[in-house]
């Protein structure tokens, strides 16, 4: 999961990413509007953490350039503003949620939490897929209560294509969800293959993987 993190205090914006990566996030940080929507437009972000206060402009004027072509691209305003009428602006403009600084890192994981969950249609932490079982929150995986050891690689795979059951992922989407800038891997490289035959083989120990696709020359596919 990527997410953006766009403000313009530093030592705030180092203590949210370091939290975030704890928890599995990928993330890149933007300290003004210029930065973030040039961040935007390289990139393919699923997250956008957004202050209002930065220094060449408003966080609502990133947030109005986003809702025209990223439409799919979760919002949560992080703020010192808690004006009421700020609040209103921000969700009348396509903001998803909205948090007034200072905060507790773990509300705001719990919220980030929440929405990714609400993207993806489903309400609980447990995911099931052809008898296997994944706890999104605990990275872990098993097959009728049996205990299946996945790297960290290994289930963020897992977890993206079977939340996007049904469509076929590329190999770009993959480590860019992954690995987060795809600007930076070689496209060329093996490395998703490798940790997706990996992960093929630890699952095809419980049960047959007829469902678990690779589309020839694009990427993979988990059919339901």
């Amino acid at each position: 999961m990527n997410i953006l993190v766009v403000e313009d205090f530093k030592e705030l914006a180092n203590e949210v990413i370091d939290y975030l990566s704890k928890n599995g996030y990928v993330c890149k940080w933007a300290n003004s509007c210029s930065k973030a929507l040039e961040e935007i437009n390289s990139n393919d972000f699923d997250v956008l953490l957004l202050d209002l206060g930065l220094p060449d402009g408003s966080g609502f004027d990133v947030l109005k350039m986003v809702r025209k072509t990223q439409s799919k691209m979760a919002v949560i305003i992080i703020t010192a503003r808690g004006e009421l009428d700020d609040r209103i602006n921000g969700l009348q403009l396509g903001a998803d949620d909205y948090l007034t600084k200072p905060f507790a890192l773990t509300e705001l994981g719990a919220r980030l939490y929440a929405i990714i969950r609400r993207i993806h249609g489903f309400t609980v932490n447990d995911l099931n897929i052809h008898g296997f079982n994944l706890q999104l929150q605990d990275y872990k995986v098993s097959y009728n209560k049996i205990p299946i050891n996945l790297t960290k690689k290994e289930f963020d795979i897992f977890q993206y294509l079977a939340l996007n059951k049904n469509r076929v992922i590329t190999r770009l989407q993959l480590t860019e969800h992954i690995w987060g800038d795809i600007l930076e891997v070689n496209s060329d490289s093996n490395f998703i293959d490798v940790h997706v035959r990996n992960l093929r083989k630890k699952l095809d120990k419980h049960t047959s993987l007829e469902w678990f696709e690779t589309v020839r020359n694009v990427g993979y596919r988990i059919n339901v």
